[in-house]
């Protein structure tokens, strides 16, 4: 499939109208295969769903002041599952931003480890030697030029592995990412830059932002091909992504993709999107729910039905309770923690405001 998915995409960037394997209505567009088994699927539906429950468990804890600030992945479930499972997470490397839970967990991250990173637990930020991924990245772009780095290195060491970068279209505003964009291209760095357009740089239009017809236009001009995809098509991002993941591990070089969705929560749980969104906007994107589409073509080819969708929220609530459970039972945030692991020899003047905020030595 995956010499196939590569003659479909070939060098170059789209036009405005992005790959699209899946239907609203989950049939396959005309002339379209998937690049999924049924069973993975039905595997990234799990993802899916688990995802939207750690959404709606993460914002009600944040609301009782229980979680620190939580940005939602409600929407864009499809864009990045797709791109996740494209990858071996055994050689693969993930490097995040800060809203690709369903990429974290498919890596092998533990979701009581994330539930303790938004608690302020010391160990969330602790990413396991076992799992290929580089710790979430809060400050906008600064992980692109890692990213590029760090496939680069991989090269040069004759490794076959291959890393995806996740940032929005307001990252790509930011000079870090033309900077890790133009080192991949020289190098021709086993690196694929996945730009989630979610319409929305926090309360930034798509319009405001560039006058590019497409994001992806910009790939060439640092020597990738750049592809628009669907990013509420689970099937039509994976096949991108697959393609992107071949021409990689081929020695071909970067890619970048703009996988176009909609954000349908909030920047983070201290934002408001009804001050600035476009409620037609909002409301022709809600049409085209990444699950449902999923669910609908699931129902046409294995026989899903109503009671399969409630059985896997039901496992899917009962995951995240377990997590956020577990989390709990180690401890939460303590002061201390601000002046821990930041020095290996701490100055005297950290030791002396250390004594003076908690006391002792």
């Amino acid at each position: 499939m995956t010499s196939e998915v590569s003659a479909q995409f070939p060098v170059g960037a789209e036009g405005p109208n992005p790959v699209r394997v899946l239907a609203p209505d989950g049939a396959l567009v005309e002339g379209a295969a998937p690049s999924m088994e049924t069973s993975e699927i039905e595997e990234a539906m799990r993802l899916m769903v688990l995802s939207r429950a750690v959404d709606e468990r993460a914002v009600g804890l944040q609301r009782q002041g229980r979680l620190g600030a939580y940005s939602p992945v409600i929407g864009q479930e499809a864009s990045v599952t797709g791109s996740a499972m494209a990858l071996d997470p055994a050689r693969d490397w993930v490097v995040p931003q800060y809203r690709e839970l369903p990429a974290y967990l498919h890596q092998g991250l533990p979701l009581e480890r994330l539930f303790l990173q938004w608690t302020g637990h010391v160990e969330g930020g602790h990413i396991p030697d076992s799992v290929r991924m580089l710790p979430i990245q809060i400050s906008i772009a600064a992980q692109i030029p890692q990213a590029a780095g760090l496939a680069w290195g991989l090269r040069l060491q004759g490794l076959d592995a291959v890393v995806v970068v996740y940032f929005g279209e307001g990252a790509s505003s930011e000079g870090d990412f033309h900077e890790g964009m133009g080192i991949a291209g020289v190098t021709r760095a086993p690196v694929i830059f996945f730009l989630q357009n979610n319409q929305y740089a926090i309360s930034t239009p798509r319009h405001s932002q560039s006058a590019a017809p497409s994001l992806a236009a910009r790939g060439p001009g640092y020597g990738m091909p750049g592809h628009v995809v669907d990013g509420n098509d689970l099937l039509a991002v994976n096949a991108v992504t697959q393609a992107a993941v071949a021409r990689a591990r081929a020695g071909e070089g970067p890619t970048l993709i703009e996988s176009q969705t909609y954000r349908m929560g909030p920047h983070n749980t201290s934002d408001n999107p009804a001050r600035y969104e476009d409620p037609e906007l909002r409301a022709r994107w809600a049409a085209l729910d990444p699950i449902d589409r999923v669910e609908r073509y699931l129902v046409r080819v294995a026989g899903w039905d109503q009671s399969r969708r409630s059985e896997l929220e039901g496992w899917a609530r009962e995951e995240v309770e377990r997590a956020h459970r577990v989390a709990m039972e180690l401890g939460g945030n303590r002061p201390e923690y601000l002046f821990e692991h930041v020095y290996a020899d701490p100055p005297e003047r950290l030791l002396r405001e250390r004594g003076r905020r908690l006391g002792g030595d």
